[in-house]
């Protein structure tokens, strides 16, 4: 089997193409060569920390800057790097073409100077990062706090292009020294920013701090060598257990792990949605696209949808009908949103016709021609395999009381859509005590804000070493030494 494409080791701004051996995708239909990072994983990391002092030398405006350069510089239709990401992730990623293009129209504004400035300010704060923050303790001393990057190797998700963008944004905010491991289900978009990078800032301290390259999880020879306090001190791991569990082996005092696993997310809409007609449409419209962006292949996806619709019949039919709309509105999504899915999961299908043939238990809507469907419980529990809810599959399920849905919400439970803003503010303190991370409104589940915490956690505060200096005036702070020549004396 010929590789499909070659994903190069750009290497603090260096291209390199030498030495290819060869990987599968994961679906097994392809492979692809990427040069061999065992033969030069001791050139990953700095020799010295002290190297990147050259970071600390920049003014933020300077990195507003750079990073404005390189967005403008991320024109889809201008940018040959991004288009043969693009080429490559049509092989290597479950999701369909205009789906795929609209992932990689997306990233120029992440790189905005109002946008960068934005995520630097709420997520870290621009006082810290610039210099040193003053502040008066309680007992007298003085402290100084500044925020220092780390040396971090990054294991980005390969569920759109705009993850490997956000992982570099993080990095040159923070003033850190990056390694990036590309996914293999989206192999060249890091590589293509990378490579974007080196050619509007060449040699510049930003581009020297960064390296993109492949090298198959849990290879041991590569990962051995490199994941070191000595070489690193934080990795940032996008993934599940299988994903991260090989990384967890290396975890010890002086390196870090900052784990973004996938989670899961549900709706809640209130007895309002069932006012009238119009009202039933609009929520409809707005659960649909929840379920249906990048056909359900995110984290903040819906997948289970709770109706305060009560279980009565009226309450039931409330539901059937609202699963109906949902299935309507999810089928005539555009295509930059939302498609029929590639690769449909078969054994989930088979419990969705299962479940077809369950009438008292279960309606099904759609589904015959694996376009995605709405399954409606007819009583208050979810489908016994709601955790493979995928390709555009849902559950719709009627309950009497939120009771109902707090006992579904644990620290798994990422992004919650609400209906209406006002049942969204009564639960919010009740749903974060169970592990919800993010409440929403109903439509927004996927439209996720970059400066915000993410996954119950603010990661940009994580990746940043906290660095305190303080001065104690004897005046002020009393010293040890005294109080031992008091009590000597007394």
């Amino acid at each position: 089997m010929s590789a499909a494409y070659t994903v190069p080791l750009v290497l603090r701004g260096e291209l390199i193409t030498d030495d290819l051996v060869s990987f599968g995708t994961r679906s097994g239909a392809a492979e692809f060569e990427a040069p061999d990072i065992y033969r030069i994983v001791d050139r990953l990391p700095l020799s010295s920390p002290a190297q990147m002092a050259d970071l600390y030398e920049l003014s933020f405006d300077e990195i507003l800057d750079v990073l404005q350069a390189l967005g403008d510089a991320l024109a889809f239709d201008a940018n040959p790097h991004l288009q043969q990401a693009y080429e490559a992730a049509l092989v290597a990623n479950v999701l369909p073409a205009r789906m795929l293009e609209n992932s990689y129209r997306v990233l120029q504004p992440l790189f905005s100077r109002p946008n960068v400035l934005e995520v630097a300010d709420s997520e870290v704060g621009l006082d810290y990062l610039n210099g040193w923050v003053p502040r008066r303790l309680a007992d007298g001393r003085e402290v100084r706090v500044r925020a220092f990057g780390a040396r971090a190797v990054h294991i980005p998700a390969g569920n759109g292009g705009l993850v490997s963008a956000v992982t570099v944004l993080r990095s040159v905010i923070t003033r850190s020294d990056a390694i990036i491991k590309a996914p293999s289900n989206d192999p060249l978009t890091a590589v293509a920013i990378a490579r974007t990078l080196a050619e509007v800032a060449p040699g510049h301290p930003i581009t020297r701090h960064l390296s993109v390259g492949y090298w198959k999880g849990g290879d041991v020879e590569v990962e051995e060598a490199l994941y070191r306090p000595e070489h690193i001190e934080k990795i940032v791991a996008w993934g599940g257990l299988a994903s991260v569990k090989h990384v967890t082996r290396y975890i010890q005092p002086g390196l870090e792990l900052i784990s973004l696993d996938p989670k899961r997310s549900a709706t809640i809409i209130g007895p309002e949605a069932f006012g009238d007609d119009e009202t039933m449409r609009e929520v409809a419209r707005a659960a649909a696209v929840d379920i249906g962006v990048a056909n359900q292949e995110g984290c903040a996806n819906a997948r289970v949808i709770y109706v305060l619709s009560g279980t009565d019949e009226a309450g039931i039919g409330n539901a059937n009908r609202l699963g109906e709309m949902i299935y309507e509105e999810l089928t005539t999504l555009p295509e930059f949103i939302s498609t029929a899915p590639r690769f449909p999961n078969r054994d989930l299908l088979e419990y969705v016709e299962s479940s077809r043939l369950t009438e008292d238990f279960y309606r099904v809507i759609g589904g015959r021609n694996r376009e995605g469907a709405i399954i409606v419980s007819q009583f208050d529990s979810q489908v016994d395999y709601s955790s493979m809810l995928s390709g555009r599959v849902a559950n719709v399920v009627p309950v009497d009381s939120i009771d109902k849905v707090t006992e579904a919400v644990n620290s798994y439970t990422q992004t919650i859509g609400i209906y209406p803003e006002s049942l969204k503010r009564r639960l919010r303190d009740t749903l974060g005590l169970f592990g919800a991370q993010r409440l929403t409104s109903l439509g927004y589940a996927c439209s996720v804000p970059i400066a915000a915490p993410q996954d119950g956690i603010e990661p940009i505060r994580r990746m940043c070493k906290w660095i305190v200096e303080e001065s104690c005036d004897p005046d002020a702070v009393t010293p040890l030494w005294r109080l031992a020549a008091a009590s000597r004396e007394a």
